[in-house]
């Protein structure tokens, strides 16, 4: 089921298939990737309640072993919208049977839109209705079109981080896992980072520690094409290695994969989050277009 909310600037919609956001227009210009599967068949899947992979897809709580595939499982199930107004809409997605032998949490998991002016608000909402300490993560994974892709040229735009330089990061090492002791700086240009048909050569760059609040994509003159602000302490960077895609994503994450080896309990994983019984973890993002302005 498909939703949709706008406004005199921005036409949004959302599938309840993963509740997930699926097109952003401004004018006659998408913004959101559209999910061909010749490169990446989806457009910004919620990543609940693992983000990346658990270590040979095992992870551990009290001592019994539990299977999750990549992202965990909140972006292939179906959400029962809750709520609708002019401007905002929200989705909900409980535990279930089927969600316990994969996870033996119960919980509630609420996503909600809401339009203002040029800005898509994205809030996460994690109620932990069980009676012990409840493990996740959480992140998003929106994947948005170059502005200026000409698939013959090698250039793509550059990022710039609110003016922030310096930034180490991170990357996927070996089966999706990381090796966080292996830390790089950011080739930057100034204030800018680069973006060409290499720069993800070696998968995603993970930018943690919170060393950045605001990612802008910017057309190849440096202008602003859109951003994303975000709270949380990590930001992946991506675009498929090797196979010069039109798009590239900007992910803010509440959590991480496993570093690579890991085989310890669930609980201390690197970047995991715990609520107690009956509280509430509130998470939030905001995407900006800036278009032709």
């Amino acid at each position: 089921m498909e939703k949709t909310l706008k406004n005199d600037l921005l036409t949004i919609k959302i599938d309840s298939h993963g509740a997930e956001l699926c097109s952003i227009r401004h004018g006659n210009t998408e913004y959101l990737w559209q999910a061909d599967p010749a490169f990446w068949a989806r457009h910004s899947p919620v990543l609940f309640p693992i983000v990346g992979r658990v270590w040979e897809n095992v992870f551990r709580i009290g001592g019994k072993e539990y299977s999750l595939p990549q992202h965990g499982f909140a972006r292939d199930m179906e959400f029962r919208m809750t709520r609708q107004s002019e401007d905002s809409i929200w989705f909900s997605l409980e535990d279930s049977p089927e969600t316990m032998e994969k996870y033996p949490f119960r919980f509630i998991l609420e996503i909600g839109y809401r339009l203002l002016g040029r800005k898509i608000e994205v809030r996460w909402k994690v109620t932990n209705t069980g009676s012990g300490t409840m493990y996740f993560q959480i992140g998003a994974h929106p994947a948005f079109y170059f502005p200026d892709f000409k698939p013959e040229t090698s250039d793509r735009g550059w990022f710039h981080f609110g003016g922030k330089t310096g930034m180490e990061y991170i990357m996927v090492k070996e089966k999706g896992c990381a090796d966080p002791d292996s830390r790089f700086m950011l080739a930057m240009d100034e204030k800018y980072l680069p973006l060409d048909t290499h720069t993800f050569d070696k998968d995603a760059i993970i930018i943690d520690n919170s060393q950045i609040r605001k990612v802008t994509l910017c057309r190849q003159d440096k202008t602003p094409w859109l951003s994303l602000d975000f709270d949380s302490p990590l930001v992946g960077l991506w675009s498929p290695p090797g196979k010069n895609a039109p798009f590239v994503c900007i992910e803010p994450w509440y959590g991480r994969c496993d570093r690579v080896g890991y085989t310890g309990e669930f609980s201390g994983k690197d970047w995991i989050n715990s609520l107690e019984a009956g509280q509430v973890f509130n998470g939030i993002y905001t995407i900006e277009i800036h278009g032709n302005d």
